[in-house]
């Protein structure tokens, strides 16, 4: 895998560090100007299904269970593609991703993180 797989908000500060900056939310991040977010790729077919994120509210208490139905999503073929591009970059550099959320540990980009880290 990569030297290093990170994720936290893109509303923050790049870093030379980052590596590849790969925004992972189906929707833009409000209030944020395309040239600001200094990203590589957004890849807003990893992320989670709208019906999905709409059921998850981000609700801390529900988190266990939307990573169970997220990573399920992963694999099915609206995902897979992308999930697989995901893993191609995380090969090759140092990678991160990138979201909106305000609690970015219980995110779509920690589940990924993770499953990157997994496999």
């Amino acid at each position: 895998m990569a030297k290093q797989i990170t994720y936290r908000r893109v509303y923050e500060e790049t870093s030379p560090k980052d590596g590849t900056r790969v925004l992972v939310d189906r929707v833009w991040p409000r209030g944020m100007r395309k040239d600001a977010a200094h990203l590589d790729e957004w890849l807003r077919d990893v992320a989670p299904s709208t019906d999905l994120r709409r059921w998850y509210g981000h609700e801390p208490s529900r988190f266990a269970e939307f990573r169970r139905r997220y990573l399920s999503e992963l694999k099915d073929a609206g995902h897979r593609q992308a999930a697989e591009h995901l893993r191609d970059l995380a090969v090759h550099d140092t990678l991160t991703l990138l979201t909106a959320t305000k609690d970015v540990d219980h995110s779509q980009a920690a589940v990924l993180a993770e499953w990157l880290t997994d496999t």
